[in-house]
């Protein structure tokens, strides 16, 4: 890893031309053959997010005293955000650096609740169902708090599997909207009502959904309540990077009450260097992913956002209609942007491989083996490539196994 720093500064633009040099092997997700990483709402989208990062990149979130244009424009986002996942009132919440920072600062509250509110001592656990977010376990590994997942029912939650796994030591049970394997919103009225009878805090982890659910619903879905609509939702996370088009990284997290959003906060005075609050993990927060954020959403609006989300529900049904006829199933009843399938004489892997050669960087499921797409409003105009591409690669696969050790890596 060691490499010595230039001993003089070098010419920008040759720099420039060596960057794109190292750049020939990306995913070439400006073509729409990226289908995971890579949120594209078009170039427009794209310039809106550069612009407004660039007017504030050098602006530091840490400081509201100093930079009120940020704390402003973090304000609005979140407001935006509240409305649009029925927040009430006394609701509240903050930008963070992506979806696991979320989690993560949504755990941490849950685990000082139940220490310093409800007087747990000893151990401590929570509830996931195996579907969700690996962001769980981090934080329960930076917390030391046991993880017990819980087998699905048809690719969902299981609401009476996970009350039964649930104690007096439970800071946290979660339900996705949607899960990141399947697309498959969970039955959040259910887990809303357990949470309510066993007075057990509800995160739903909407880092996927938060952002495109309420449009798709607007255009004329049949979504499931799955946010503050119910009462017991406690807290939540949503992703502004994905389908809320915003530059990385950008996420909020969500309260219910400001009450609660306080056991999140970080408040410290002993040092020299005066008092410091900090609401998130990080202690810099780049102003340029805040003001990228606000951007866009206000040049969107709702009804660029139900465009938009329109866009990405119909390549979805678009590819679900062609992998069907090419002899897939695919898991469960997807209703956003995530599409699994699997195909009984075809090894996933074998199948990522081979549209991998054709440039395609997409992602898979593992239980049970299937690939697996996160779709961009782009990908509408490239559903007939994709389909052809696939039913290749199906000819070249069919009935062979995949290589000996194959394994696609996201890391």
């Amino acid at each position: 890893m060691r490499k010595p720093l230039p001993q003089t500064g070098a010419d920008w633009t040759e720099l420039k031309s060596v960057m794109a040099d190292y750049a020939t092997g990306d995913a070439r997700w400006r073509e729409g053959k990226t289908a995971v990483y890579v949120f594209n709402a078009g170039p427009e989208i794209e310039r809106v997010q550069k612009e407004a990062y660039a007017l504030f990149q050098s602006e530091n979130g840490l400081g509201p005293a100093a930079f009120p244009s940020l704390k402003r424009m973090e304000e609005e986002v979140v407001g935006f955000g509240l409305s649009l996942l029925h927040g009430p009132e006394e609701a509240c919440g903050v930008t963070t650096s992506g979806g696991t920072d979320s989690i993560t600062m949504a755990v941490k509250a849950a685990r000082d609740h139940a220490r310093k509110v409800r007087g747990v001592a000893g151990p401590l656990n929570m509830v996931l169902p195996r579907s969700a977010h690996l962001a769980f376990d981090k934080a329960a590994a930076l917390m030391e708090i046991e993880v017990r997942r819980i087998p699905l029912a048809g690719y969902l939650a299981d609401p009476a599997a996970m009350a039964a796994a649930a104690d007096d030591h439970t800071v946290m049970i979660v339900g996705s909207a949607p899960s990141f394997p399947y697309g498959l919103i969970d039955p959040i009225g259910a887990l809303s009502d357990l949470a309510l009878a066993r007075d057990l805090w509800l995160h739903v982890d909407a880092c996927v959904g938060g952002y495109i659910a309420p449009f798709v619903r607007m255009n004329g879905a049949d979504i499931p309540p799955f946010d503050f609509e119910l009462p017991g939702v406690r807290s939540m996370s949503a992703d502004l990077h994905k389908y809320g088009y915003a530059a990385k990284g950008a996420s909020t997290v969500f309260f219910r009450s400001a009450e609660l959003m306080k056991l999140m906060t970080f408040d410290f005075r002993d040092w020299p260097g005066g008092r410091m609050i900090t609401p998130t993990l990080a202690g810099t927060r780049p102003g340029g992913a805040i003001s990228a954020a606000w951007a866009v959403m206000n040049v969107l609006g709702v009804a660029g956002y139900r465009e938009k989300q329109g866009q990405v529900v119909a390549a979805r049904e678009a590819i679900e209609a062609g992998v069907r006829k090419l002899g897939f199933e695919v898991l469960g009843r997807p209703q956003l942007g995530i599409t699994a399938f699997a195909h009984p004489e075809a090894d996933a892997v074998a199948l990522w491989t081979k549209l991998h050669e054709r440039g395609w960087f997409t992602s898979l499921t593992t239980e049970p083996k299937s690939l697996h797409l996160m779709l961009s409003p782009f990908h509408a105009t490239v559903t007939d490539v994709y389909l052809a591409d696939l039913a290749w690669a199906l000819g070249e696969v069919r009935g062979k196994a995949a290589p000996a050790g194959a394994e696609v890596r996201y890391s």
